[in-house]
């Protein structure tokens, strides 16, 4: 999974990059302190992992991995080259999902780009600039679709209306998101690439000072999360400075400064999992002495296409996916007892894989 990390320049996003893959980018107060994109790899929490590798004596445990990609500030006319233009705008169609960063804090010792801090206009000005570049991109396609209808192959026709319902979405200021497709209309969306109908998470960066305050009494948030309902997004609430000062300490004392401020858990723990729920993906779970891993599929996938997750001669010689529940698994206390107790099920072709599957495949090639 391949997030992209976008905003206004100053609005934090470096800042919350760095607090979650302690990669260390450069963040400063004044535009475009970002220039190559910076890139992360940081593994998915996943506590089921280590209660797992205890149950088997793996000697190593793999985690599920996210990439995150910090990209250069976007200014107003980025999609006609202003600021770092349209070099970024590229880097973004690259990325499954995007967490967009809104400044809702103020501070006098941190310019911002319009001089004041208004979350919805900085929202709606990145979002128009994405529009403006898909736009680009789907004229070119729809006038090619348009002048090949004479060649008198329907297919153009299809095309050529696809794209137009497309570019009439577009020219209303809309992302391509909030449109609907069916099966075979959203494989051709999805081979052109276009940054607005990606999923979005809403990361409203707010002062430390808010952190323990419900969302309901920061005016500058809730607006955030209200205008991303509207368009069925995602909406975290953060600190990107907080989650930067967490990232620093060790483990122990994370979990203690999180008691402290009155949270549950850390900014990438629940980033992570609202990631997941946008992009519906799950993990299931392999575990034995030489390793436990999580391995991350869409929801719904079925055992054969699981397991080739892991190689693709298992989903080609599939046989069977023995399964049982993590939780079921950890109650047994080992996987001879599961299986003693009938709770190891023997799974076929059709079967579609849960969030928490232990899992061991058969398969024949």
């Amino acid at each position: 999974m391949k997030l992209g990390v976008v905003g206004l320049p100053n609005v934090g996003k470096s800042t919350l990059f760095n607090a979650i893959t302690h990669a260390g980018a450069q963040a400063a107060n004044f535009p475009f302190c970002t220039i190559e994109p910076n890139v992360g790899v940081v593994a998915v929490p996943d506590e089921r992992l280590d209660k797992l590798a205890a149950l088997y004596n793996s000697k190593k445990i793999t985690p599920a991995s996210i990439e995150f990609v910090d990209i250069a500030g976007l200014v107003k006319g980025a999609s006609r080259g202003e600021g770092l233009g349209n070099k970024f705008l590229s880097h973004i169609r690259e990325v499954d999902a995007i967490v967009h960063v809104v400044r809702c804090f103020e501070d006098e010792n941190v310019v911002h780009v319009e001089s004041n801090v208004e979350p919805i206009r900085d929202i709606e000005t990145i979002n128009l600039e994405l529009i403006l570049s898909d736009m680009e991109s789907v004229q070119k396609r729809y006038d090619k679709a348009v002048s090949m209808i004479k060649t008198g192959d329907k297919k153009y026709q299809v095309e050529s209306a696809l794209l137009k319902r497309i570019l009439d979405c577009l020219e209303a200021e809309k992302p391509v998101r909030s449109l609907e497709f069916d099966e075979e209309e959203q494989k051709y969306v999805n081979g052109l690439f276009l940054i607005t109908s990606k999923p979005v998470i809403y990361a409203a960066n707010i002062s430390e000072s808010d952190i323990a305050s419900d969302i309901e009494d920061i005016p500058l948030a809730k607006k955030v999360r209200d205008y991303a309902v509207k368009e069925n997004s995602e909406t975290l609430v953060i600190s990107a400075k907080t989650e930067e000062e967490i990232s620093e300490l060790d483990p122990e004392e994370q979990q203690m400064f999180l008691d402290d401020l009155g949270l549950k858990e850390s900014g990438l723990n629940r980033l992570v999992k609202a990631s997941y729920r946008l992009l519906g993906l799950i993990s299931y779970l392999t575990s034995g002495e030489p390793e436990t891993r999580a391995w991350t599929i869409k929801n719904g996938t079925k055992a054969p296409q699981a397991a080739g997750k892991i190689h693709t001669d298992f989903e080609k010689g599939f046989i069977r996916a023995e399964v049982v529940d993590y939780e079921v698994l950890l109650e047994c206390g080992n996987y001879t007892k599961a299986k003693e107790l009938g709770k190891v099920r023997s799974e076929g072709k059709d079967y579609v894989m849960k969030d928490g599957d232990v899992v061991l495949f058969s398969f024949n090639v």
